[in-house]
């Protein structure tokens, strides 16, 4: 338990401070990016944007596996956790103008899988 809060606290500082820390593992542990839900429409919009004209977006076209639930919140989470994934899980390649979040837990669900 205090080896997880460790890592925790360890993940938010690094995130928060700017350190320049590498946060692709957390004591062994992968990162995955994720838009905050305090995110207003059109910046969830803007991240849809960005993210998908640098990396390929098709597992978000309809009938693939992560446009259900078809919201953006959703696509936005799985658009710039593409991006982070792909440009060296670096915090800075999750701020999104500071409406991303990295993420211990894995947001993977049904067959939506976050790589």
């Amino acid at each position: 338990m205090a080896k997880a809060a460790f890592s925790l606290i360890f993940l938010l500082l690094s995130v928060a401070s700017g350190s320049g820390v590498p946060v692709s593992v957390v004591n062994g542990q992968k990162t995955w990016c994720v838009a905050k839900p305090s995110s207003d429409q059109a910046t969830l919009l803007a991240n849809i944007n960005y993210a998908c004209s640098q990396v390929d977006c098709k597992i978000l076209q309809k009938g693939s596996p992560c446009f259900y639930p078809d919201d953006l919140i959703n696509h936005a989470s799985v658009a710039m956790n593409l991006y982070y994934q792909s440009h060296g899980r670096n915090h800075w390649n999750c701020d999104f103008r500071s409406s991303g979040l990295v993420v211990v837990t894995d947001p993977s669900y049904s067959n939506c899988i976050y790589a």
